[in-house]
């Protein structure tokens, strides 16, 4: 298989991910607060857009991706890890009473809309976001910090360089208020692609924790943990 596909179809969708959060920073700096006539901050409409974007990619590269060597019990492990990292999110508010996070993507913006908002905010959240996130952190760079030619290696192959660097990167693409439950959950999600050797493993761990910190945020309406 062409190499420049391969890398492509591990890199592009992060990529588009990356731009849409972008957007998003644009166009609230630019004041932009309407869509089709109605008022309407970015996120609500530029997420919706990303995250097709997104997932026409994923399903474009889908026969490059390698999700073999899964077994019940590797799924199982990304189960367990995933409920485990969403604890560890949602510790602040529970153990430490920390102040709510209330501002952020709230789908009950336009009444009529909310079941729909609702609908793509958990695409976004549970499908997407762990296919794109999973196969860039640990499918490529984890690997391609060790080898250029990353696929030629198994998946879960590190050296502690490429382990620490994602696990720092993966750190910083979040919001500072988050960044130790990123730190922990990046050092969590490395630790089950090196101990799996399972994409589906590591889609799955994060898939649980966005599921379940998902829930819990319509439970508790902290739309700043989207």
């Amino acid at each position: 298989m062409n190499p420049k596909r391969i890398l492509v179809a591990y890199t592009a969708p992060f990529a588009l991910f990356m731009t849409g959060l972008a957007a998003v920073s644009v166009a609230e700096a630019a004041g932009i607060t309407i869509f089709a006539g109605v008022p309407l901050p970015p996120m609500y409409w530029i997420y919706p857009i990303q995250t097709a974007v997104c997932a026409g990619a994923l399903l474009w590269f889908r026969s490059i991706y390698d999700f073999s060597g899964t077994t019940a019990p590797k799924l199982l492990v990304g189960l367990l890890i995933g409920v485990l990292v969403c604890g560890i999110w949602i510790s602040p508010q529970e153990l430490f009473h920390q102040a709510a996070r209330t501002e952020g993507f709230d789908p009950g913006i336009v009444p009529g809309l909310t079941p729909w908002m609702i609908a793509a905010r958990f695409t976004r959240l549970v499908i997407v976001v762990p296919l794109v996130e999973e196969i860039f952190w640990r499918g490529f760079l984890l690997r391609y910090l060790v080898r250029e030619d990353f696929t030629t290696i198994p998946f879960g192959s590190c050296s502690r360089f490429s382990f620490w660097a994602v696990v720092v990167a993966f750190t910083a693409v979040h919001a500072p208020a988050d960044w130790p439950a990123a730190f922990l959950t990046g050092v969590l999600f490395n630790l089950v692609a090196v101990r799996t050797r399972s994409l589906a493993s590591c889609v799955t761990a994060h898939a649980v924790a966005n599921l379940a910190l998902g829930l819990y945020i319509c439970a508790t309406k902290q739309w700043g943990f989207w």
